[in-house]
């Protein structure tokens, strides 16, 4: 870690290709305007960084950790910086069970949902510079993305109808859930500033900052079980037994915010 540190503060005053640095002495992003750190980049430095009204810096998701460096940064009216990482994707249903073709069969078991993906962790935002002026609002977002939902369980099969040679068959059991996925921990934020104490105090009005943890995805609800195929005389095969829910995921880890002063 401090070997990539050391060599980030290298970077910030020379040209530095293999990080795939951003250099600009001013960067201008426009009103509504999204700029996107390119896939190849996790490094933007600037002598002058200003965004505009409703303007958005996207963070490349494919780093763990982002850096912006300026000596002047000015912020206008609902500005953010966006490093939230992705929901993970919800599990797949069970299949169904099905009924054998003939009399008296057994039906076959739902089978079970499959887990939901863990969300992406928030980027780890690194975040240098001199002064900062915000004149409305900037928002500095890095939170968890949510754990996708379990799966459902499959539906158990009917047992086909019995003969007077033969019971009906069994219902099939349902398939469990599948498990709800885990939450993306909250990106971690350091802000170095000779403000960095007075900036501090601006957290919750002018600054706004969510780095918390994503919530973990639903649990997968049980199959259903398949009812008995009934036969002359009551002779009956049985119900099958209902799925188990699937059990819940782990809410993320909310990120740390560091304040240093330089």
């Amino acid at each position: 870690m401090k070997t990539r540190m050391i060599a980030v503060l290298v970077c910030i005053w020379w040209p530095c290709a293999a990080f795939g640095q951003i250099r600009s002495e001013k960067l201008v992003i426009r009103p509504r305007e999204v700029f996107k750190i390119d896939s190849q980049s996790d490094i933007i430095v600037a002598d002058t960084l200003i965004l505009m009204d409703s303007s958005t810096i996207m963070l490349n998701p494919l780093r763990a950790e982002n850096y912006i460096r300026s000596k002047v940064i000015i912020a206008g009216r609902a500005t953010s910086i966006m490093g939230n990482g992705a929901n993970g994707a919800n599990g797949r249903n069970g299949r169904p069970g099905t009924v054998a073709s003939g009399p008296c069969k057994n039906a076959t078991d739902g089978t079970m949902g499959t887990p939901g993906l863990t969300g992406v962790n928030g980027t780890n935002l690194y975040l240098y510079f001199d002064k900062l002026i915000i004149n409305g609002q900037l928002s500095i977002i890095l939170t968890g993305g949510r754990g996708g939902n379990g799966g459902n369980g499959g539906a158990g099969g009917d047992g086909s109808p019995g003969t007077v040679h033969c019971n009906g068959g069994n219902g099939g059991n349902g398939g469990n859930g599948g498990r709800g996925g885990d939450g993306g921990n909250g990106g971690n934020l350091l802000i170095q500033s000779p403000q960095a104490l007075t900036i501090k105090e601006w957290v919750g009005s002018k600054l706004i900052i969510k780095n918390y943890g994503g919530v973990p995805g639903l649990v997968g609800k049980r199959g259903n079980p398949g009812s008995a195929g009934l036969g002359p005389s009551r002779r009956n095969g049985k119900d099958g037994l209902p799925g188990m829910e699937g059990t819940s995921g782990v809410r993320g880890k909310d990120g740390t915010v560091t304040f240093q002063t330089n």
